[in-house]
């Protein structure tokens, strides 16, 4: 079997993207070895070093990226390769906010153009920097995969926040599709 590059890969990204969003969940072909390829903490893709500069490819290899543990892989039906990951595969760079307090819904997009609902299917965990409590909020986009929110949105989820009982304390979070996403206990809170 050839090693495959990120050409081959784009092709069949892109063949899978015309028939719509590709069912890499239900893919499980042979592992093929590493490619140099990495998504660094702000959501660029690298391969051998070099940016890929061009959203469009950076869009079809989102398409058949795949999570089993805490590896990373870019899938077709007949090849597997692994690819470094930062921290969060992908990046929500923004969101829309529908209706108020408990009946509000906060829809997140994606740098590379994934949506997602805020709500059961699509839960916010907020992790804390051990030495700094810096929070990094990520949000669950598709099987497995989350996404770092960025800063400008995170501030703008905060502007949107209220306090609410959680596990017997009070916390500082938020509503969507009627569910209480807690961010921080309120006594922690300056």
């Amino acid at each position: 079997m050839t090693r495959p590059t990120a050409d081959t890969l784009a092709a069949a990204a892109k063949a899978a993207a015309r028939k719509g969003p590709p069912p890499v969940h239900l893919w499980n072909p042979p592992f093929c070895g590493d490619i140099d390829m990495r998504i660094a903490r702000d959501g660029t893709w690298f391969y051998l070093g070099t940016p890929i500069g061009r959203a469009p490819l950076v869009k079809l290899f989102s398409a058949i990226l795949k999570r089993e543990g805490d590896d990373y892989f870019l899938v077709t039906p007949v090849e597997k390769v692994g690819i470094t990951v930062d921290d969060a595969p992908l990046i929500a760079t923004d969101f829309e906010v529908s209706g108020e307090g408990a009946d509000q819904t906060l829809a997140f997009t994606t740098k590379t153009e994934d949506a997602a609902t805020l709500g059961p299917d699509h839960p916010l965990r907020v992790e804390r920097d051990p030495i700094s409590g810096e929070p990094s909020p990520y949000i669950l986009i598709r099987a497995n995969l989350w996404a770092l929110i960025d800063r400008k949105s995170f501030y703008r989820m905060v502007d949107l926040g209220c306090h609410h009982p959680h596990d017997g304390q009070m916390w500082f979070g938020l509503w969507s599709s009627g569910q209480f996403f807690p961010i921080i206990p309120s006594s922690e809170l300056p």
